[in-house]
């Protein structure tokens, strides 16, 4: 058997990355905030989740789900450009403490636990506004991306080889 990444094993409670996503999803949803997952920034990194809400807000939600990949994160920052808000998502075995330290700039981060059937925000992610045109830019790819993912789910012969 081989070993899942530290990123993608359980959490000591049992929750997986998928779990937690899906939780979150689930939360955003009921407050009118769509997702996609996996979503390519311009900067080469990966958004475990973006989201878009009513008003055209974009949020990034970091999953983590053991200690060592969240102690070990060092790209996080990297994501505040693309985004207005911006959450750790983290099942709820995980400890918290770590993201109260300055590293984590609990002043720009809100939190999130979850697991596989609800979340809740236990810290609110302040609002760190995008320029205009950024989000321009990043509301329309996050669109292009997901119309894609759809359109390609339905056809897979539909679109040419890219970027997901």
């Amino acid at each position: 058997m081989i070993d899942a990444p530290a990123s993608l094993a359980p959490a000591p409670g049992g929750a997986t990355a998928q779990d937690v996503a899906r939780g979150i999803c689930r939360l955003f949803a009921r407050n009118d905030i769509w997702c996609l997952g996996e979503m390519p920034l311009r900067n080469g990194r990966r958004a475990d989740l973006m989201g878009i809400d009513a008003k055209g807000r974009i949020v990034i939600v970091e999953i983590k789900v053991s200690r060592a990949d969240l102690l070990g994160d060092g790209k996080w920052p990297d994501y505040l450009d693309f985004c207005d808000r911006f959450y750790w998502g983290l099942p709820l075995s995980l400890d918290r403490a770590p993201l109260e330290l300055a590293d984590f700039r609990p002043d720009c981060c809100g939190i999130i636990v979850a697991d596989g059937y609800d979340a809740e925000i236990v810290r609110p992610a302040p609002s760190h506004p995008l320029a205009p045109a950024r989000r321009k830019v990043e509301v329309e790819r996050l669109a292009r991306t997901a119309l894609r993912r759809a359109v390609t789910a339905l056809d897979p012969q539909c679109a040419p080889p890219g970027p997901a």
